[in-house]
């Protein structure tokens, strides 16, 4: 609690510099400036610094850092209206809310279908049986939440290794969960994001050409590295049966996300439709929601308070500044950052959603699919133990990305928000 107090007065702090600056004359229409630097974005680093350190405060610091900004620029610059922008952005936030809490039950049906306990069945039982296993994952994250995929392949890997899984081949299970649902829009809220944004399913697929190598770099290393540690043993893992009505279930819930997509540019209702169906068939696990509202509330907090920065004076979308964000998603939330790039435009999603989608496995906190995991395991939870034994993962980052680069290219896409509203004739003169 007193490093969450210190966050909070570090935001004071700050806020009161912008107003001695703003008084003493050192202000534009667009508010305060330090250093050359827009307060928006000083106050917006200091959020993601905040949520960075204070793991167990994340949804009061984003709150607080949503609060400091919109006072900001209610106070500081003019031309800023709350009705108006808020009307601007209901529409991705009330979708991405919706789709978070709908994949939280999709996730659990999926668990209660029984397959993840049969699935380690058909692992080998050498060291290509800890790379199948990281398989499984990446395939199971295609179109599951990638924390949903982490848990699974966690809990699949707590049975099969007899509780002894290496801190190398937990970044490896993270990595697997990112990097399966880097060119899937329904794998990783920030493709997820992208295609509530508008952003074509075909102009994200092709992160797989990053994606699939990287599996295999730093999938067999990650493999030997637990095998020596701790050989797999599946002897004693139960038979099930898999209840087909709720991968009936599963099926409805994805098939409404990708219908009304296309037909009403609004997901979420045809997931939240199919999910009602669906606890027509079978039990539904309502009591997820609480539980998934509090990450979800956080996510949102975080995309708004990027929706408010100034994208005008971000840096020209490049291969370079893709390939850094990955690794600044290692340790600030690749939520916002998706939502700033989105914005801005003028990228290649492929190679956008490769680098901020798997470059968070770099670091234990920097995905969720990481955070959860080290409830799980809480040795996981250091940076250095991350780095010195899941080195592969950041290896295995920079091979790939320049493997797509060779093999693909950098291919910027128009902005799609322009071609959305010439298509629809909603274009402002």
């Amino acid at each position: 609690m007193d490093k969450l107090l210190g966050a909070i007065l570090g935001i004071a702090a700050l806020a009161g510099i912008f107003g001695a600056v703003y008084l003493a004359g050192g202000s534009g229409p667009a508010g305060p400036v330090i250093a050359g630097i827009r307060g928006e974005f000083l106050l917006f680093a200091l959020t993601l610094v905040g949520v960075a350190l204070f793991h167990h405060y994340t949804l009061q610091v984003a709150l607080l850092g949503l609060g400091s900004i919109l006072l900001f620029k209610l106070a500081f610059v003019p031309s800023f209206h709350l009705v108006e922008h808020l009307h601007h952005e209901w529409n991705i936030l009330l979708n991405l809310l919706g789709l978070l809490l709908g994949f939280a039950l999709l996730a659990r049906h999926f668990e209660e279908s029984r397959i993840p306990e049969i699935l380690p069945r058909f692992l080998p039982d050498d060291w290509k049986g800890g790379f199948a296993l990281l398989g499984v994952i990446f395939v199971l994250s295609s179109f599951l939440d990638n924390i949903a995929a982490a848990m699974i392949g966690g809990t699949i890997a707590l049975v099969v290794f007899k509780g002894r899984v290496h801190i190398g081949y937990l970044a490896a299970i993270v990595a697997a969960s990112n990097a399966g649902g880097a060119g899937s829009v329904l794998g990783d809220t920030t493709t997820t994001m992208m295609w509530i944004d508008g952003v074509a399913v075909i102009d994200v697929i092709h992160a797989y050409v990053a994606a699939v190598p990287c599996l295999f770099l730093f999938g067999i290393l990650a493999a030997l590295q637990q095998h020596r540690f701790q050989p797999i043993q599946k002897d004693e893992v139960g038979h099930h049966q898999v209840d087909w009505v709720k991968i009936l279930v599963v099926a409805l819930i994805l098939a409404g996300a990708i219908a009304t997509n296309v037909l009403l540019d609004f997901p979420a209702l045809g997931v939240w439709v199919a999910i009602l169906i669906g606890s027509l068939l079978s039990k539904t696990a309502w009591g997820e929601i609480p539980a998934a509202l509090k990450g979800s509330l956080f996510l949102i907090c975080l995309v708004l308070c990027a929706s408010m920065m100034p994208v005008d004076q971000l840096p020209v979308p490049s291969w370079q500044s893709a390939f850094a964000l990955g690794f600044i998603s290692a340790v600030f939330d690749n939520i916002p950052l998706t939502k700033l790039a989105l914005d801005q435009g003028g990228y290649d999603w492929g190679v956008l959603a490769y680098t901020v989608g798997f470059g968070g496995s770099m670091v234990w906190f920097g995905s969720s699919a990481g955070v959860a995991l080290s409830n799980i395991f809480p040795q996981a939870k250091s940076v250095g133990a991350w780095l010195r034994h899941g080195w592969s993962v950041v290896a295995a980052y920079v091979l790939s990305f320049f493997i797509m680069l060779a093999l693909w290219g950098w291919q910027p896409h128009e902005p799609h928000k322009e071609n959305r509203l010439i298509s629809t004739g909603q274009v402002q003169h």
